[in-house]
């Protein structure tokens, strides 16, 4: 059984890798090109340093799929970098979303403006105190609108402690496959590999469930942008590849595949170089550059004046009328002004959420551990309170005895 898994692999890998390689290419060349018109025409940061992350995703994992695939030895740390790649970009996701809509500070305004709707409509003030006792959690899962800026704050957590456990979880496996305790595709209780799911697919769930509780909020501003096809050609990637391991993982330990790990492998990452085609393709017209070409904004444009001329008839004799049209053409900028752009100020503000979200995530902690000081505190002032009571009972005994 295991030589004829081996013989089937070797038979059909050249054939994946030529397949592979050409849609990989393919991939890598269109999402290249859309992400250089992106950095030529660098008229919007706040927006464009986060698309480009985006659009990253698909050379990145098309390029470690295609290696990984050529060269079976290669595969745990290509993943590795897959997987933090893949948490990067669904934060820079979450975050072109805030700055499609102003920014933070306009995202909190609106948030806390769509809070007080319901409240208006259902009473005013005493609806209002009755909303604060709430349970949070569930007004997050059935009614996020009415959390308020409460609601951004989830969202942000949820996407940044993706992004810190999807890169604790590929170093802690590179770890234990070092060690030989990984199991890739093993569901065995001695094996890293599926606790470590287990908690990867938790946190994934949690941080897209935020991503779309946020959408549904925002959805109708973010109109202008065509939200949906955006937000289904990403979740696609992020959502669809991750699932399709997993089911690879267990239609090879039930052995419906081949339980040849070096296959198992490699199935995965011939699927992701056809899928990286197609995305990249659907990138063009989902995150294309035209909009970035001609803005309303001074300090990146220069007014340029069309000039046409058409001959009419007027009576007996003919004349021309000249049309001018007058439009806003943004100069080009330059690229590595742009690539500095998005990795020194992109780079600070994702170090800023990081920083951020472990603090909110500690709060919790030192609460409970002060919490569980001040019980033990407490117990021991009362078992030394019982001793010093016992203590004078039996010297009240002994002296009534004397």
């Amino acid at each position: 059984m295991r030589e004829r898994e081996r013989s089937t692999y070797r038979d059909l890998h050249f054939p994946a890798f030529l397949v592979g390689g050409s849609f990989a290419a393919v991939a890598i060349c269109l999402s290249v090109f859309l992400i250089l018109q992106h950095l030529r025409f660098y008229t919007n940061p706040s927006e464009q340093k986060w698309i480009v992350p985006v659009l990253f995703m698909v050379p990145v994992y098309a390029t470690e799929s295609i290696i990984s695939l050529s060269n079976a030895k290669l595969s745990l740390p290509c993943d590795i970098l897959r997987n933090c790649y893949e948490a990067f970009a669904l934060y820079s996701f979450g975050s072109y979303l805030v700055a499609c809509l102003g920014g933070e500070r306009r995202v909190v305004e609106f948030l806390e403006n769509e809070s007080r709707n319901p409240l208006l409509l259902q009473g005013g003030e005493e609806n209002e105190s009755n909303q604060k006792q709430r349970n949070s959690f569930w007004e997050f899962l059935c009614e996020p609108y009415v959390l308020g800026r409460e609601l951004f704050v989830i969202e942000k957590f949820g996407l940044v402690q993706y992004m810190i456990l999807k890169t604790f979880c590929a170093l802690l496996a590179f770890l234990l496959e070092l060690l030989g305790v990984y199991g890739d595709g093993e569901f065995k209780w001695y094996y890293g590999y599926p606790y470590i799911e287990v908690v990867l697919n938790f946190s994934q769930m949690w941080a897209l469930f935020c991503l779309v509780q946020f959408y549904n909020v925002t959805h109708q501003r973010l109109r202008e942008i065509k939200p949906l096809a955006k937000f289904i050609s990403f979740k696609a990637i992020v959502f669809a590849t991750w699932w399709q391991g997993f089911g690879i993982s267990l239609l090879c330990y039930y052995r419906v595949l081949p339980k040849e790990g070096r296959f198992q492998n490699a199935l995965q990452d011939f699927l992701i170089c056809i899928e990286m085609a197609i995305a990249a393709v659907a990138h063009l017209f989902v995150f294309p550059a035209e909009p970035y070409h001609y803005i309303p904004v001074s300090e990146y444009g220069k007014i340029t004046a069309e000039t046409s001329k058409m001959e009419v008839k007027i009576d007996d004799g003919g004349g021309l009328v000249e049309t001018t049209e007058t439009q806003v053409e943004a100069s080009g900028t330059s690229i590595k002004e742009s690539v500095q752009d998005i990795v020194i100020d992109g780079g600070q503000h994702v170090v800023k959420d990081v920083v951020l979200t472990i603090n909110q995530a500690m709060g919790p902690v030192e609460k409970g551990v002060t919490k569980i000081q001040d019980t033990i505190h407490q117990k021991l002032l009362d078992s030394d309170g019982k001793e010093e009571e016992s203590q004078v009972t039996v010297e009240t005994l002994v002296a009534q005895n004397k």
